[in-house]
Order: C-alpha cells, then structure tokens, then sequence
C-alpha cells in the first residue's frame, strides 16, 4: 500500500491521465487506419505516432510526465492486439477513469535506494508501506489507484527461490466428489 503526499497525488493524476490519453487516442487510430485502409500498425509506428502527438502544441502537456508509463501504456497495447488476432482475448478496449488506473515505470523512470523508492519528476520517497522487503532491485514498477481512491505499489523483482528439503516419506492424494480431497494420512 502506498500513502501519496499531495504533490505525488496530483503528479500521479497526471500521468494516470496522460497514460490513459496516450492508451485511447493510440488506440482509435489504430482502429480507424484498420477499418479505413485495412492497415495492421505495430508498436514502432505507435510509438512514432505518440512522439508526434508530444511534438504538438496542443498536446505539449503529455512532456509533464515521464515518457515510459506512456511507451509502457503502448507496449500493453500492443499485447493486447497479438492476444486478439491469436483467438485468446476480446478486441483491445478504450480506458476508462472510473475503473483501475495504473502507470508502469521501468529501472530508468524511478530510484530504489536503501529501501525507499523514488519516482521520474518526484524528488520525495514514495511512503510505501511494504509487505514484505524486496529481495532484490526491481526492474518494473508499477503504481495503481483503485476506484476506491487507494494507492498500491507492485514491484517486479528476480530472486533464486529456496529449494525444498529432500524427504524420504511421501503422501498418497485421492481426489473425490464428496470430499475436494484426501490424503493416505487421514487429513
């Protein structure tokens, strides 16, 4: 969980909506040049497109944020199009503001140091209450805003996982109607 100071609050207002901007008007254009000129556009030209619209007078306020919850926002996109055109999911849909609202910072758009995390265009540690202590660096990190107005962190971290200690007994499991389960030990 994460307690944002005012500043933060409002920096992250900002990019929650710049990224949803950037999300929606990326994707109507790929939608229209689709049903238009039956042209597929991939990341690259998505990517091309969103450096235009930050060239734009119109739209110089999309240069207040960090550009990668922006480009992030775009590669989510493009996953979700290759999800669609393979059969696993329904056509990408437009972002709305009243559900989740979640901006993803890679290692160059934010600072883990001695167990504060810093966020681009923030110089004030993030007041994360932590759940557990990372295990290492993290490599994403990803700050969401739920409908009920509450601020989460989620960090993407490699680590070695334990091994199990070797054992020499073994359990027998049946699985049933009547019970989900049941072992040869009686539980």
């Amino acid at each position: 969980r994460f307690y944002p100071t005012t500043e933060q609050a409002e920096l992250l207002a900002q990019t929650f909506g710049c990224v949803r901007f950037v999300y929606n008007s990326i994707l109507r254009w790929r939608t229209d040049a689709y049903y238009e000129r039956k042209e597929k556009i991939g990341y690259l030209q998505a990517n091309a497109r969103l450096t235009a619209l930050k060239k734009e007078p119109e739209f110089a306020w999309l240069n207040d944020v960090s550009c990668v919850p922006l480009q992030q926002s775009l590669r989510h996109q493009q996953t979700a199009f290759a999800n669609f055109f393979a059969g696993r999911a329904a056509y990408p849909a437009f972002k709305s503001k009243r559900h989740k609202q979640a901006a993803e910072f890679t290692a160059s758009a934010f600072k883990y140091r001695d167990g504060k995390l810093y966020m681009a265009k923030n110089k004030i540690p993030l007041d994360v209450r932590w759940s557990r202590p990372l295990p290492s660096v993290p490599s994403t990190v990803t700050i969401s805003k739920d409908a009920a107005g509450r601020y989460f962190v989620s960090c993407l971290c490699e680590f070695e996982p334990a091994s199990l200690p070797i054992t020499s007994s073994m359990v027998g499991i049946d699985i049933g109607l009547k019970d989900l389960f049941v072992t040869d030990t009686g539980f």
